[in-house]
């Protein structure tokens, strides 16, 4: 029987140890990235107690439907270049909350990788919740079977974070994922009247994991004012601000991760 994941070329995992990193924005912004470069993208939200992917696309109202094959994905555009599953839509309202016990999640996650009909897609992008556990666990022995590209790990450039996102580096040794590099978000505000970048956060903690950590830096994501009201009222930042300081990083990392898909297909 043909799995639903069949025409799906590569999957890759957004992870990170740590809550309030922006590993939506980076899923969000990957997808759109991806996008621009000519590529069909679905993004599968995993995250069952926070889900933002909605909302980062403004298709919160949507519904899933049924087909023979499963559910099928909601659409973000006509052309159906980019489809997401989350479980924003299947609540009633918006501000339930999930309050379930592990197993319960670990079904609805095994559900979300087998039971979705993504159809013929370049990348699938996963967007994890933080932590190492449960949901984590379940996510990659779902999708082990579809030999999954590997995992972007997101950072933010403080100490703190550098430690949690370390421990994801071990959680991925654990599981046999290959980690294809981290992102270091946040790193920086660069001022939209003089262009000079304040570190907020300090800087460079991404870096130093990631040579310390013997896995490549795929760059440093700038906060941008433009970048989080594109997300906030779910438009297209890739398209729409080109000339932002947040633009070339982002082009940067979805070029790094299509070289390398390119080098494994070769």
């Amino acid at each position: 029987e043909r799995s639903n994941l069949a025409g799906v070329q590569h999957i890759l995992l957004v992870l990170s140890g740590k809550g309030g990193v922006g590993k939506s924005t980076i899923s969000t912004e990957l997808a759109l990235s991806l996008r621009q470069s000519g590529k069909k993208v679905g993004i599968l939200d995993v995250d069952l107690c926070g889900p933002s992917i909605p909302r980062m696309f403004r298709v919160q109202n949507s519904d899933v439907h049924q087909c023979d094959s499963g559910w099928v994905p909601v659409f973000v555009d006509q052309d159906k270049s980019i489809s997401l599953m989350s479980i924003g839509f299947l609540l009633e309202k918006p501000d339930d909350a999930v309050v379930w016990r592990g197993p319960k999640k670990n079904a609805l996650i095994k559900q979300f990788v087998g039971d979705v009909a993504w159809g013929d897609l370049d990348f699938l992008i996963v967007d994890t919740p933080p932590g190492t556990s449960d949901e984590h666990i379940s996510t990659v022995e779902a999708l082990r079977p579809y030999k999954p590209l590997g995992a972007i790990l997101v950072t933010t450039p403080q100490a703190v974070s550098v430690g949690d996102v370390r421990r994801e580096l071990t959680f991925c040794k654990k599981t046999g994922l290959q980690v294809l590099g981290i992102v270091e978000n946040m790193s920086g505000f660069v001022c939209p009247h003089c262009s000079e970048c304040t570190n907020i956060f300090s800087k460079g903690g991404g870096e130093e994991l990631a040579k310390h950590a013997g896995v490549p830096f795929l760059g440093c994501v700038p906060l941008d004012p433009q970048l989080s009201q594109s997300l906030e009222e779910g438009r297209d930042f890739i398209q729409e601000f080109p000339k932002s300081s947040a633009f070339p990083a982002l082009a940067h990392i979805t070029q790094q991760i299509l070289d390398s898909t390119s080098q494994r297909s070769s």
